[in-house]
């Protein structure tokens, strides 16, 4: 059985989720060629969420690994392995994993953030219509159409990379770039990106359709 092959799965059944994400999209994914779907249960994979944000990594690597339960892995948030001081030393950060006998490792990665605006203001356009000649023409129709404030909405929109990766062959297998608006919070945005990723690989044949 391939490291490749064993890995698709593994991160497959991470993101296998009963409910659909209500705000994440998938703007593009990428498979390698032979990636199949196989069993996960009873490997190890390790979950890595890039933050520098201690608290956000330890979050969002908490939720991969509970789906990665959920599905049989023996899933392992990389933050007890790789303290976040120690990530620059990739050497090392090889042998804590190797060590820990992990086959594969899902990567998530906030790569973009923006704000939204949306203004929408109902003032009527403002011009000399007849009803300015006079007085009495005026009074109603001022009072007919006083000023309303605009009301303004921002959406917060995060676009996040989720790759998949075989640690004994060095080689990704399986990557993905999502929109997301407004998550919330980590935990949120975690499960959101999960559930469309697997929905990605499920029409990619990566992922079985659930019965």
């Amino acid at each position: 059985m391939k490291p490749a092959q064993q890995l698709t799965l593994w991160f497959a059944t991470l993101l296998a989720l009963a409910a659909c994400a209500s705000s994440t999209t998938f703007t593009s994914t990428w498979k390698a060629p032979d990636a199949q779907p196989l069993d996960p249960k009873g490997h190890k994979v390790a979950a890595v969420f890039i933050s520098t944000d201690e608290s956000s990594r330890r979050v969002a690597e908490d939720v991969l690994v509970r789906k990665l339960d959920e599905r049989g892995a023996q899933g392992i948030p990389s933050y007890t392995l790789i303290p976040t001081a120690a990530t620059s030393d990739f050497e090392s950060v090889k042998r804590q994993l190797a060590g820990a006998g992990v086959d594969g490792i899902v990567v998530m990665r906030v790569i973009d953030q923006k704000e939204k605006i949306t203004v929408r203001n109902d003032a009527p356009y403002f011009g000399y219509p007849p009803s300015y000649w006079r007085f009495s023409g005026y009074w109603g129709y001022g009072w007919g159409a006083p000023y309303v404030p605009s009301e303004v909405s921002t959406t917060t929109v995060l676009n996040i990379e989720s790759l998949v990766y075989s640690l004994t062959r060095d080689a990704l297998v399986w990557a993905g770039t999502s929109r997301t608006a407004d998550p919330g919070n980590v935990a949120r945005l975690v499960d959101e990106v999960a559930d469309s990723a697997a929905k990605e690989m499920t029409k990619q044949g990566l992922l079985p359709k659930s019965t």
